[in-house]
């Protein structure tokens, strides 16, 4: 099993991390939507270091399928064919007040996205006509001086973020790949993913899907140090856990009416009493904790019979590279 993790650095700074963890010996990197640009950074990585990269996720409903179709194909290029583009959508007050784009059901809209995506790339590789239209954005028109020609890496893969069901078979159906979000449960997974999948490809005659699992880790070999990354995941569970539509993986374990409570405390921005109400049974079934063997060893029990690679976040505490270099190899022992 290969180990992707995050490029957490400003864009300006993007070039040296990623040279620091590909030296640990991370097989990939992706960026996701937060305070900086999500494709710049791996731009900035793509010309120094040789390894795959990955948006996860660019926001896809604010920005149209060409912009995303043209950053996506440049670094395709740059990147030398290690690129996959990672879409996904976001809650509703995001989406209208934070990005001002107008909100739609997201399964629907997003499904329509890839599709022009795709469409759009499909164009420039084999040449044939655009000719794509769908009810939120329509591509009719393609003059040679806007088309880059055949990638000679091909077109990057466009992979699909879903937690829920329908956006999960959404994924299945009209994707790549899907990115699994890292805030589930091994009984999630099974109960609730696994048959979404399933679903899906049974509706695109399918049968081979590329899944790409993704998981919050509290790792560390000293008490201090597990002690510092649990108080890191404690707070991006409680974080997820406050928001309506990830009640479902709280459901399946027991947890459901933590959700509003967790949500109530998040208005009055109480932050330290969200974190209490995450237990150390919920740190180790929706996260991962341990030391470096012992995450790989998990990682490898959840996700080894369904994916080959596995994303991996390391929120709010620095893993020591040593550490990441450590995890990475015992990924890939597992075979």
């Amino acid at each position: 099993m290969l180990l992707d993790v995050q490029l957490d650095a400003r864009p300006d700074l993007a070039a040296d991390r990623a040279r620091a963890l590909v030296a640990a010996g991370v097989d990939g990197l992706f960026t996701f939507e937060g305070p900086h640009d999500v494709f710049l950074p791996l731009a900035a990585a793509a010309g120094v270091v040789e390894t795959d990269l990955m948006t996860n996720v660019a926001i896809a409903m604010p920005r149209s399928p060409m912009h995303l179709a043209h950053t996506a194909w440049d670094l395709q290029l740059m990147s030398g064919g290690r690129f996959r583009l990672g879409l996904g959508s976001q809650i509703r007050p995001h989406v209208e007040k934070r990005y001002g784009a107008t909100w739609s059901p997201p399964a629907a809209r997003m499904r329509e996205i890839v599709l022009a995506v795709k469409a759009i790339l499909g164009s420039w590789q084999d040449g044939t006509r655009l000719d794509f239209r769908g009810e939120h954005t329509r591509h009719t028109l393609m003059p040679p001086t806007f088309v880059p020609g055949p990638n000679p890496y091909g077109p990057p893969p466009v992979l699909l973020g879903a937690l829920g069901p329908v956006m999960t078979r959404t994924a299945a159906e009209v994707a790549d790949g899907l990115l699994v979000m890292p805030f589930h449960s091994a009984r999630h997974l099974a109960e609730r993913t696994l048959p979404a999948i399933a679903e899906g490809l049974e509706r695109s005659g399918r049968t081979s899907f590329d899944v790409f699992p993704q998981a919050i880790l509290a790792m560390g070999r000293t008490e201090a140090e597990l002690a510092a990354a649990t108080t890191g995941v404690r707070g991006l569970l409680a974080f997820y856990g406050s928001t309506p539509a990830y009640r479902p993986v709280l459901d399946v374990e027991g947890w459901g009416d933590l959700q509003p409570e967790l949500n109530a405390l998040s208005k009055q921005g109480d932050i330290v009493a969200m974190m209490d109400l995450v237990t150390d049974e919920m740190v180790a079934t929706i996260g991962v904790r341990g030391t470096p063997e012992e995450c790989a060893a998990e990682l490898g029990r959840r996700f080894g019979a369904i994916a080959e690679r596995v994303c991996c976040y390391f929120p709010g505490y620095d893993a020591p590279l040593a550490q990441v270099g450590e995890l990475a190899a015992a990924l890939r022992a597992l075979g």
